[in-house]
């Protein structure tokens, strides 16, 4: 679990009958700091805007949007890929979730449910919407791979045709069923 930021609402102190708003523009300064985190060249633009609002007695809902243009390394050319992220995130904290005692934990249906803690942080909401929302391959347009070849030094790379092995049992296949005279 990620620290919690300056940023973060201390539950006891959120309002119980209205939503609490929140909105986050981190400087330039801020935004290199969380690119850095994430693995990516940069980020220029980066909001996430909200609210917290009670859900039940106990609980809380946090629901916002987020918009961020990030820039990746393309995954073929290494050049920058510039990405314009939009989407809404929402986050419910359950008090009272029991926390399992078992080594393995079967992830539940629901992704958004969190337990309820002494604080909600939205901050840290933004970068793990932001780092969930970037693409896994990003790449330039009408960036292609041609072809790579990859191994040792001094042995010989695997070709796309070593790696087709019943290609070569059909053509030994077809050696085998002919007779002399080509029948």
């Amino acid at each position: 679990m990620p620290d919690i930021s300056s940023k973060a609402f201390r539950v006891a102190e959120l309002a119980n009958r209205k939503a609490t708003r929140f909105s986050y523009s981190p400087a330039a300064d801020e935004r290199a700091r969380i690119a850095k985190e994430l693995g990516i060249v940069g980020i220029k633009k980066l909001t996430f805007q909200g609210q917290i609002a009670p859900l039940g007695k106990r609980d809380w809902k946090l629901e916002a949007d987020l918009g961020a243009t990030v820039i990746q390394s393309c995954v073929i050319t290494l050049e920058p890929v510039n990405t314009r992220i939009d989407s809404k995130t929402s986050r419910r904290f359950l008090a009272g979730l029991d926390a399992p005692d078992a080594a393995e934990v079967e992830m539940p249906e629901d992704d958004s449910i969190e337990d309820l803690g002494e604080f909600i942080d939205p901050y840290n909401v933004m970068i793990e919407a932001l780092s969930i929302e970037l693409p896994d391959y990003p790449r330039k347009d009408a960036a292609e791979l041609q072809s790579a070849n990859f191994t040792e030094p001094g042995k010989a790379a695997m070709t796309d045709e070593d790696a087709r092995p019943f290609a070569s049992l059909a053509g030994l296949k077809d050696k085998l069923g002919k007779t002399d005279d080509g029948q």
